[in-house]
């Protein structure tokens, strides 16, 4: 392991342009490094998209031309994504020097920068800087249709998964109890991560579970293909409170044609960020933001993930309350995207 541009990257030496001749031998040594991203479990979006992040931004040796077709990244990086418990587990990460980068909900971005919320306990994250915002990300309140649940309030004593503790959806899901009065006590609180909830909810042994995902995430289809599952919607002058009270959220609809037999769903969203550490250097991570939104990654994205075709230049820094990193705020500027101060978040009014 090597300290590099000013982080825990794991850098390797390969041997290339290696010839051998007569008492002669000559090599170059060209440096790979990899670079991964903490996304979520494997059943939600993160990890998907993640994986696509990680495909933009490599460039490793011996890598066909961009302008030829090939990779249009870093040269010499690597992107893996690594399967993780979410948001908070990827800040935490971050801040220790585990990961190097991750996706994140923009309240827990939020959230960690302040030393609120999940990160009340352990104190500002206020090295945690954003290098893009990249798409919404909705509420899912999955039921079991043979629970008896018709409404938020019906929740009450039922066999309720929040998702794993390291995880932005159980901060949404709390939230979101607590905007209708409902705290953990009066459920059956389980903390199965969405592929767990999913099999527990096909063994009927579970009600209902939140999940903030891109629509459509596997975890909701597997349930909705065969009947098992609808979503619950979250809509009433309740929620506009909520809103009033946490900017970073907005109302949100999940469209009929997302899962089968599911009508369109009222709902709530935050934006999905991808965080690198402050430490990173900034030239490397101008390299990493020009390599996300470079034209010929276009096609990568769109091809990869309903959610990832989302992942638009135009929206890059939508809902960003946290710092950027400097290396993508030249990038920005650089485009005029950004004059004079950073823009503010925005939220959308309630209807």
């Amino acid at each position: 392991m090597q300290r590099a541009f000013g982080f825990s990257l794991l850098v390797i030496s390969t041997l290339a342009g290696l010839s051998l001749s007569a008492g002669h031998r000559s090599a170059v040594a060209e440096e790979i490094t990899f670079f991964r991203i903490g996304t979520g479990s494997t059943a939600g979006t993160y990890y998907p998209v993640g994986a696509l992040i990680a495909n933009a931004i490599s460039n490793p040796p011996g890598s066909r031309a961009c302008e030829a077709g090939g990779s249009c990244g870093v040269p010499g990086v690597i992107g893996a994504a690594v399967a993780t418990q979410g948001s908070v587990a990827n800040i935490n990460a971050i801040a220790s020097g585990a990961l190097e980068s991750g996706l994140a909900q923009s309240d827990t971005v939020d959230a960690a920068v302040k030393g609120t919320g999940p990160f009340a306990g352990s104190g500002r994250h206020d090295t945690i800087r954003v290098v893009a915002n990249l798409y919404p990300e909705s509420l899912h309140l999955v039921v079991r249709k043979e629970a008896g649940i018709e409404t938020i309030d019906d929740l009450r004593g039922k066999r309720v998964s929040l998702d794993t503790k390291g995880s932005g959806t159980r901060v949404i899901a709390n939230l979101v109890l607590d905007a209708f009065g409902i705290g953990e006590d009066a459920l059956i609180a389980a903390d199965y991560p969405p592929g767990e909830a999913v099999d527990m909810m096909f063994a009927e042994e579970v009600d209902a579970f939140f999940l903030v995902a891109g629509y459509p995430t596997r975890a909701v289809t597997e349930l909705a293909r065969v009947g098992k599952a609808t979503l619950l919607p979250i809509a009433d002058e309740r929620v506009f409170r909520l809103l009033e009270r946490h900017p970073y959220l907005a109302v949100d609809q999940i469209p009929a044609d997302a899962y089968t037999e599911i009508g369109e769903t009222d709902t709530v969203s935050v934006g999905a960020q991808w965080v690198v550490d402050a430490g990173l250097e900034e030239e490397f991570v101008y390299r990493l933001t020009e390599a996300l939104w470079h034209p010929n990654n276009r096609a990568l994205l769109d091809s990869g993930h309903d959610k990832a075709r989302l992942i638009q230049l135009e929206t890059a820094l939508k809902g960003v309350s946290a710092p950027l990193h400097p290396g993508a705020e030249r990038y920005y500027r650089e485009r005029d995207m950004i004059k004079g101060g950073l823009p503010r978040p925005k939220r959308r009014p309630p209807t």
